[in-house]
């Protein structure tokens, strides 16, 4: 794969305007060049836009947790039924799978396009569904609490919270490991997601750093604070998943925001697959964490953002200044 360069904050950005801050006439008035359009008053629905052809260069993974649960509806432990784990995941058919804890994981191969990316998600998922036992079933649930019951059944491995800290990439800094006795029986569950722009990377490289942090950053704008609207569980973001939660790797970045919530269905594989390529080719023209806004100078979305995801409210002023689809006057939504 060939090197990509990421254009975030280390270039030159420009001011933009968003029409929701503005009155017609004086969004009207804006310069083409600085202008996104107005969502249309019959706005096109996610679910109905053709994917986001990548840059060139880039692909993408995922490697999402779900939980198993027993013919009585319960959530149960996939210790001693999904094979592989972390140091040995079990491969399978373009990807693998594990146990990571209570919950099952699977993991993709590389996709370079949406009809890959979505194949490589069924694929491996209807294998890792192939290990339940007959009557139970699989969900993407961000968070699970075993009964008392179940969690006495369950190793004392499998109880660990061996998920090593992750990055802050707003902070700059690791994210504390969350407290194993504020919930000890609940878990939780993420669909993280995997950006790959070059191969072998320094991982003490301070410009690799500095893309991933930027994309991230990025990501949060156009997945985290949107992944508000899909997920309404508080219980995960207030110990995993903070804006900014990422991993630097050989290849790029893992962006550990999301929980599970998108990975099911193919209309929430595609919204996550077109939010994440548009953030991607928006670096060069509207890096959003660098936005400042007409009228809105005093207002931090930044800050908004972080506080959006972490404390998991929806925050109106921020949702109505970065609507999706962002139609700007190079990019065309409709088929």
């Amino acid at each position: 794969m060939p090197n990509v360069t990421i254009q975030g904050n280390s270039a030159q950005n420009t001011d933009y305007w968003t029409g929701s801050a503005l009155s017609d006439e004086q969004f009207l008035a804006a310069p083409n060049h600085l202008r996104h359009k107005y969502p249309s008053k019959d706005p096109i629905k996610e679910e109905d836009m053709e994917p986001q052809v990548p840059m060139e260069g880039f692909t993408f993974g995922c490697d999402p947790e779900l939980f198993i649960f027993n013919p009585d509806g319960e959530p149960v432990s996939a210790e001693g039924i999904i094979p592989g784990c972390k140091h040995n995941p079990y491969k399978v058919d373009k990807g693998a799978v594990q146990l990571d804890g209570t919950a099952a994981e699977f993991n993709i191969d590389p996709a370079a396009t949406f009809a890959e990316f979505d194949d490589n998600i069924t694929t491996v998922l209807k294998q890792l569904k192939g290990f339940l036992p007959k009557g139970f079933t699989m969900k993407a649930v961000p968070s699970v609490t075993f009964s008392e019951a179940e969690w006495d059944k369950i190793s004392d491995e499998a109880k660990e919270l061996g998920c090593m800290p992750d990055f802050n990439a707003w902070q700059g800094d690791l994210n504390p490991p969350p407290d194993p006795m504020a919930n000890p029986r609940t878990r939780c569950a993420g669909g993280h997601l995997h950006v790959g722009w070059t191969n072998d990377a320094d991982l003490t490289d301070i410009s690799h750093i500095m893309n991933g942090r930027d994309l991230v950053k990025q990501l949060d704008y156009y997945l985290g604070v949107w992944s508000l609207q899909r997920d309404n569980d508080p219980t995960r973001r207030s110990l995993y998943g903070k804006a900014g939660a990422c991993r630097f790797k050989p290849y790029g970045v893992e962006y550990r925001v999301l929980s599970n919530f998108w990975i099911m269905t193919k209309t929430q594989r595609l919204a996550v697959w077109n939010r994440m390529n548009q953030a991607i080719k928006d670096m060069r023209k509207s890096f959003f964490p660098d936005a400042r806004m007409k009228g809105l100078t005093k207002y931090n979305f930044n800050e908004a953002v972080i506080q959006s995801i972490n404390h998991s409210v929806r925050d109106p002023n921020l949702e109505k200044a970065f609507r999706f689809p962002i139609s700007t006057i190079d990019t065309n939504y409709r088929r």
